[in-house]
């Protein structure tokens, strides 16, 4: 699905990632984790267009998205969630989806000053489609709510809600339940778990050992600006680098 190779990033003289590569699979939940500053959420920017490396190559499906705008690059497949929630508090959780879909209607301006049967029939289907994905999330029963009245776990339940509203073939969510408490990590691994099976790629940045070991497939691991480990969670627990790196002292155990 996703190919990094030899990516690099430079600030200045400052290095910020050198020569990473890792594989995405399809229809797999992938997992990249690391120490603060490691360069994970650069990752997460190269790849969507929000910077342009100083080195390597970017592949969607065997073609290249380097040089590609943030808005083509959700046009091809890949849709985001952000560390710091990302949504439309004053509007209901059912528009706050529909906006996500805006990239893949198409009925013109005139269709939409005139409100056209064609613009109609489109806005129909997408109000439909996002009620649907509020109910994969477990906020159906709350779709016509001000998104401000939601929980804060509530509240990224309906940014991952917006983020499949574009239809991706890649998700990226960055770290998805920093700041949520254990039963709200519970339920967000049940509803990204329903998700993976209807076959979504997923690719996820995250400091929570736990949901990480519990969720992934697979994980890499970055250590400034280099990938140091990659393998099952198993073998990513065991590897005597990445106890060493992230998960402190040897006599650390890291949770099942």
């Amino acid at each position: 699905m996703l190919k990094l190779t030899n990516l690099s990033m430079r600030f200045g003289g400052l290095s910020v990632l050198q020569d990473v590569s890792f594989e995405v699979p399809a229809g797999k939940v992938f997992g990249l984790i690391g120490p603060n500053g490691a360069g994970k959420t650069t990752v997460f920017n190269l790849i969507t267009g929000l910077l342009a490396p100083t080195g390597g190559e970017i592949e969607l499906h065997g073609q290249s998205l380097l040089g590609a705008a943030p808005h083509q690059i959700t046009r091809r497949g890949i849709a985001r969630t952000f560390q710091n929630i990302r949504i439309f508090k004053d509007m209901t959780l059912l528009d706050n989806v529909v906006v996500g879909m805006h990239s893949h209607l198409d009925y013109g301006l005139p269709g939409w000053l005139l409100a056209l049967p064609g613009f109609r029939a489109q806005e129909q289907r997408a109000r439909e489609r996002a009620h649907e994905l509020l109910g994969w999330v477990g906020l159906a029963a709350k779709a016509l709510d001000t998104a401000d009245n939601l929980s804060y776990g509530d509240q990224r339940k309906l940014e991952l809600a917006r983020a499949l509203a574009t239809e991706p073939k890649l998700l990226l969510l960055d770290e998805p339940v920093a700041g949520m408490n254990t039963g709200e990590k519970v339920g967000l691994m049940g509803e990204i778990t329903n998700i993976a099976k209807r076959g979504f790629t997923i690719f996820m940045i995250e400091h929570d050992m736990r949901f990480v070991m519990g969720l992934c497939e697979r994980i890499a691991v970055l250590n400034f600006g280099r990938i140091i480990a990659e393998g099952t969670p198993d073998e990513i627990k065991n590897n005597p680098d990445v106890i060493e790196a992230y998960l402190g002292r040897e006599d650390d155990e890291v949770p099942a």
